[in-house]
């Protein structure tokens, strides 16, 4: 048997890090050749990486959570010799001269003559029954205390050990702890300040009636949140200021010419932010193909970085366990966010009188540090004008 030290592969584009996800192995496993063993999110994509061959797992060297350097060893597996030549692998040779894999035995040695690496831990005496009994109650056989003849394992300690403390911890790691990160970061760097105002969507909710049968002959899913993006795009041109983000090593304001509208997505990974570019230039249609395309590729895992980058202004959809209203976070460095809630009935005056409305309330979040109240008023005052009033210029289709 020979021990092969499994080095984080050169990923490309530049990375030189990755943080690791998700183990799909614990030691004392057997591997195939390509199964896949671990999920490394790096900044620039998601990966997984599969085993460069048929061994088994020895010792996982790199807990989830923590961040590896690429040629750093995150595993150790042990496979069987059956030729001296080398074996091909999805990290090329393993030998101690490829980077991804190197091979070390017992009487490996550095160049000072110690030991290269501590040998792994040994393997934990335990009978096949005992293991598949492990493996389906997510317990790690180096932690249970063995009671039986010899050191052995018995069902009865793999049992004793499966019985779980009533509070139990989960790393914060992944898309969640990107999340945390850019949230704290935007809560420690902006003085937020929230507008709550109401907007009538009756006549919105009619020209989305009336689009929708030439949205269904297009196959184009058409809800309202294309109609925001198209008004929020348009109030931005009237407002430069909403559309800046602050460039704090210079101190400088940036005022962006273009027009990249985020859409907070709702995911299993937790909330991601596709970007809607040059929402601007699109038309109504347009903006719906691109909405639906960008939040399936989202829950699906499968956005390209240029996806997620350059937005100049947030958008979040609350829906339908939206509340009163909300107190949206801005997506740092962006100085303003909408949070727009689901359209419910309730009573409006009309022309001097009380009739049944369909009210949506706008929730909109701004950097006070560069939008003062009056312009973050008048911005919102702004796109609810066009909602209530939508003009068929702004959302005609081509």
């Amino acid at each position: 048997m020979t021990h092969v030290r499994f080095k984080l592969p050169d990923i490309g584009e530049g990375v030189t890090e990755g943080e690791i996800v998700e183990w799909f192995v614990r030691a004392g496993d057997a591997v195939a050749e390509d199964d896949p063993m671990v999920e490394v999110m790096t900044d620039k994509a998601t990966v997984t990486i599969g085993a460069p061959c048929d061994a088994r797992v020895e010792e996982l060297c790199v807990q989830v959570g923590a961040v590896a350097k690429v040629g750093q060893v995150i595993l150790i597996l042990e496979r069987e010799v059956r030729s001296e030549a080398p074996s091909a692998t999805a990290v090329g040779e393993i030998s101690s001269e490829v980077p991804g894999a190197a091979l070390f035995g017992s009487g490996a040695q550095g160049s000072d003559g110690t030991a290269e690496e501590r040998r792994p831990q040994a393997r934990p005496l335990a009978t096949p029954a005992t293991r598949r009994l492990a493996k389906e109650m997510g317990v790690d056989l180096r932690r249970v205390q063995p009671s039986g003849p010899g050191g052995q394992i018995t069902p009865q300690d793999v049992r004793a050990a499966g019985r779980g403390p009533l509070e139990e911890r989960t790393p914060i790691v992944g898309v969640r702890r990107k999340i945390a990160e850019r949230m704290q970061r935007a809560t420690s760097t902006a003085a937020h300040f929230t507008f709550v105002e109401e907007c009538d969507a009756s006549r919105l909710m009619e020209m989305r009636a009336r689009l929708a049968p030439e949205a269904e002959r297009r196959g184009v899913r058409l809800n309202y949140l294309p109609f925001v993006i198209k008004a929020v795009a348009d109030a931005l041109g009237r407002h430069p200021r909403l559309n800046t983000s602050i460039d704090e090593r210079t101190n400088e304001l940036v005022y962006k010419k273009y027009y990249n509208i985020g859409v907070a997505t709702a995911t299993d990974a937790g909330l991601v932010v596709p970007v809607v570019h040059d929402a601007d230039r699109l038309d109504l249609f347009e903006v719906a193909e691109r909405v639906d395309h960008l939040s399936k590729r989202a829950r699906e895992g499968t956005l390209e970085p240029r996806e997620l980058r350059n937005s100049t202004f947030t958008i979040t959809s609350l829906g339908k366990q939206s509340g009163l209203l909300a107190t949206p976070i801005l997506n740092h460095p962006e100085v303003g966010i909408l949070g727009i809630h689901r359209i419910k009935e309730r009573p409006i005056v009309r022309d001097g009188e009380i009739v049944i409305g369909r009210v949506m309330l706008l929730s909109l979040s701004f950097d006070h540090r560069v939008v003062d109240g009056h312009v973050g008023a008048a911005f919102a005052y702004d796109v609810i004008e066009t909602l209530e009033n939508p003009r068929r210029p702004l959302f005609e289709v081509s």
